[in-house]
């Protein structure tokens, strides 16, 4: 069986942002999985709703479960879905977890910080988009420039997507997961905030710290973030255990 690999995208983003990595994989012969979250992508038409979006991994997991073992990889919102979902009680079917850009905690006053920043970019005209795209145009590769937005951007859904998040406790979820562990960040992540209590709470597991890059990593930096899926995927095939606690890059 061949392993399988499921990817979780961000908030307001969609299965679109993996276009480099799915095409990597695929060129692999690796299964690349890319759900739509809902409200997000193919679903823009839906309500969030949290419950509804871990049914989604859980769905999407399961199905690729029956194909070889399943390496989850979930960016920024993904990535806390993804880590509430792994160290669930139920221990789903996951043999490895990558969380890109999801060392923060969801708590009250860096969400409430959050939630009014998007709002302010929500009365800008144009809800922000035209200083979204033109940052975009300079910090990510021709390449990759268009894979983010590719599936529409999911503005209309972000502050309910937002508030959803204060319900998960990744504190007790971070405690419990029992599969090699990859956590990635740009070294300029906004994401980095919990960095060194993620680490405390799993310290065996593996932090990369990818230089000069920002929150968007797998877009800023495909290479890198490809060459660090093929890792996670050699330590799946060699039935390995998590890596040793390593701090790579810049701190």
């Amino acid at each position: 069986m061949t392993v399988q690999v499921v990817f979780v995208h961000g908030i307001r983003t969609s299965a679109t942002m993996w276009r480099a990595q799915v095409a990597h994989l695929e060129a692999r012969g690796i299964g690349a999985h890319a759900l739509d979250l809902p409200a997000h992508g193919t679903r823009m038409g839906e309500t969030f709703d949290i419950d509804e979006a871990f049914a989604t991994i859980d769905r999407t997991v399961r199905r690729a479960a029956q194909d070889g073992p399943v390496l989850l990889v979930g960016h920024s919102m993904g990535g806390l879905l993804c880590t509430e979902y792994v160290g669930g009680p139920e221990h789903p079917p996951v043999a490895a977890f990558i969380g890109a850009g999801c060392t923060a905690l969801p708590r009250t006053a860096g969400l409430s910080a959050y939630r009014a920043l998007a709002a302010s970019f929500n009365r800008l005209p144009d809800r922000g988009m035209w200083l979204t795209n033109k940052v975009l145009d300079r910090t990510l590769p021709a390449d990759t420039r268009l894979d983010f937005g590719a599936g529409g951007y999911a503005l209309d859904a972000q502050d309910a997507t937002l508030r959803s998040l204060s319900v998960l406790d990744l504190l007790t979820a971070l405690r419990r997961i029992d599969v090699p562990v990859w956590f990635i960040n740009g070294q300029y992540d906004q994401m980095r905030l919990n960095e060194r209590l993620f680490l405390r709470l799993k310290p065996e597991a593996e932090l990369v710290v990818v230089p000069r890059t920002s929150h968007l990593v797998t877009a800023m930096r495909p290479r890198v973030f490809n060459a660090l899926l093929d890792v996670a995927i050699a330590t799946i095939e060699a039935g390995g255990d998590a890596p040793a606690a390593r701090r790579v890059g810049n701190r």
